[in-house]
């Protein structure tokens, strides 16, 4: 895949020309926006369809969506409101845990897409791999879903198939039996929580490396060293984490429901985080380690 972070950010003549709409490309070659918008926590209804729409306003091409986020009925109508040509964009979701299975697998992804009003979704993700439903066979259950996924992949029905949360062991059960390789896999990553081992070994098998609370859920934005940087080139700490990830070359999902905050997140192309500053944010050390742990969650 290629790295859009050898050519983001630069200014011609103080014009921006590269950002929201730089991509990535997948092992399959499909191109995904380098920054999209996430919707967890965003509460259903007027919130959410007017959140969407305003990172829509934005320039925000790339939507994050989730089954058990509860508000997929809401990003669709945003979408449908905005007026932005369903090819511009690309939609992300991800199967629920207690939907592991073949069968079950497809009528969940049917669901969403009505949920969404799409006829198709450019990225489907299992959310979790060890879900607390099957944790005595999780294996066998992610080889059935892997195979839905595959066929809806080969159907049209969906422009990619990913993971989430998995960590090496999860995929490499899963490359047991896969005919097709996952291409994304999403996790929690921010300042202090880097996940270096799961990054490289993800990033080998091909699979482009989503950062889902690139903020740290919110605690980053007090942290004095960032803060420290931050300052230095006259931004918010949540542009920097953003600039972080992006220079790290990971796919940052940052969300807000403020329509200044979704602006001032997609001001992360005007400036370059210098080599000892990011140095210095890559060492920094998370005390709590990830929010959750993908062998043991709680649902």
């Amino acid at each position: 895949m290629n790295d859009p972070c050898d050519r983001i950010g630069h200014t011609k003549g103080g014009v921006q020309v590269k950002g929201l709409m730089e991509t990535f490309t997948l092992t399959n070659g499909v191109e995904i926006p380098c920054v999209g918008f996430g919707t967890w926590q965003t509460p259903d209804g007027e919130t959410a369809v007017q959140a969407v729409k305003a990172a829509l306003e934005d320039g925000y091409r790339h939507i994050d969506a989730a089954a058990i986020y509860g508000n997929e009925e809401s990003v669709g109508r945003a979408i449908a409101e905005s007026g932005v040509p369903r090819g511009e964009l690309f939609v992300t979701s991800k199967l629920w845990n207690d939907e592991h299975g073949y069968e079950t697998t497809l009528r969940a992804f049917d669901k969403t897409l009505k949920d969404l009003g799409l006829e198709y979704l450019d990225l489907y993700l299992i959310h979790w791999p060890v879900p607390a439903k099957f944790k005595n066979n999780w294996q066998k259950k992610n080889a059935e879903t892997w195979q839905a996924f595959e066929e809806l992949y080969k159907e049209g029905r969906v422009r990619a198939v990913g993971v989430s949360n998995f960590l090496p062991h999860h995929v490499e059960e899963l490359k047991k039996t896969a005919e097709i390789m996952p291409m994304v896999n999403q996790i929690e990553y921010h300042p202090g929580l880097m996940q270096k081992e799961l990054v490289e070994y993800s990033q080998k098998e091909g699979m482009l490396i989503e950062a889902y609370s690139p903020l740290g859920t919110g605690k980053m934005l007090g942290n004095e060293t960032l803060k420290g940087i931050a300052d230095k080139y006259g931004k918010s700490v949540a542009q920097v984490c953003i600039r972080w990830v992006l220079q790290n070359g990971v796919l940052p999902l940052p969300k807000s429901v403020t329509p200044s905050r979704i602006a001032d997140n997609a001001r992360v192309f005007d400036f370059e985080i210098a080599a000892d500053d990011m140095a210095v944010i890559d060492a920094m050390v998370d005390p709590d380690g990830p929010t959750n742990d993908p062998d043991n969650f709680p649902l």
